[in-house]
């Protein structure tokens, strides 16, 4: 294991963590409200509720749904960190279906598991946020190989032949 983290790029893991992250956060501000009828801002409660507790999803303000953001890229940042160990030098299209499918199995393991500690997250469940964790998969899985360093052939050079004052 430490020689799987050795070799992870830990600046691809920060990138791919952050831009995965932000994609979700907007697929589910636009098809939240769409699809569901519920308020955009509503997962960012849950996810403040989760070091908040329970009391803040029924409130409003600025305040939580600041720490619903951190909360939530933080976890993109871990979530992306797994994605990586398992996608890691397999490629791009490994990475992209890969992460795709890692997603999905996210959202099943949050779902189904967090609800144990935090019984009221289940009442997020629905397809949109489904189809947010198979995005979040696939650009964590992508964009962390596009950024993977050591998926890149090493470059080879000749050694140059020294100078030397002989023929002068």
């Amino acid at each position: 294991m430490n020689s799987i983290l050795r070799h992870i790029t830990w600046r691809a893991v920060l990138v791919s963590g952050l831009v995965a992250g932000t994609l979700f956060l907007l697929t589910d501000l636009v098809f939240a409200p769409r699809m569901t009828s519920v308020s955009a801002a509503l997962t960012l409660r849950y996810f403040a509720a989760l070091v908040l507790g329970s009391k803040v999803l029924t409130q409003s303000g600025t305040s939580i749904l600041i720490v619903g953001i951190l909360v939530h890229y933080v976890l993109s940042l871990v979530f992306a960190l797994v994605i990586a160990l398992v996608v890691h030098r397999w490629g791009m299209a490994v990475g992209i279906i890969g992460g795709a499918i890692l997603g999905v199995a996210i959202y099943g393991i949050n779902l189904y598991t967090v609800t144990l500690l935090f019984p009221w997250f289940f009442a997020i469940n629905s397809t949109v946020i489904l189809l947010c964790h198979a995005i979040f998969g696939a650009v964590a899985g992508g964009v962390y190989e596009m950024f993977d360093h050591y998926d890149l052939p090493l470059i080879t050079t000749k050694p140059k032949t020294p100078v030397t004052s002989e023929g002068v």
